[in-house]
């Protein structure tokens, strides 16, 4: 009988919790519209929901398999684009 590492555990847990923090933001992101009377309050919702994703990334950035780290990498910079296209948006 085999025992799943712990440490393997921790680290797809940690994976698929920067996975959704990504998949949040880019959610918000899509839905937000310039010329919207919330636009406001969705800029400041999505400047949360990315803080909170790059947070989720780096830690399991801690702890990630090679596979992982690239796929955590790319999300990281699509993070970064949408940035930047909110900012020039603004």
């Amino acid at each position: 009988m085999t025992q799943r590492n712990p440490y393997n555990k921790n680290k797809q847990e940690a994976f698929q919790a920067a996975q959704q923090g990504y998949e949040d933001a880019q959610g918000l992101f899509e839905t937000i519209v310039s010329d919207s009377a919330n636009y406001g309050h969705q800029l400041k919702h999505l400047k949360n929901e990315v803080n909170e994703a790059y947070q989720q990334i780096e830690n399991a950035l801690e702890v990630a398999s090679e596979k992982q780290r690239a796929q955590l990498e790319q999300f990281q910079q699509d993070l970064q684009q949408m940035v930047t296209e909110v900012n020039q948006v603004e």
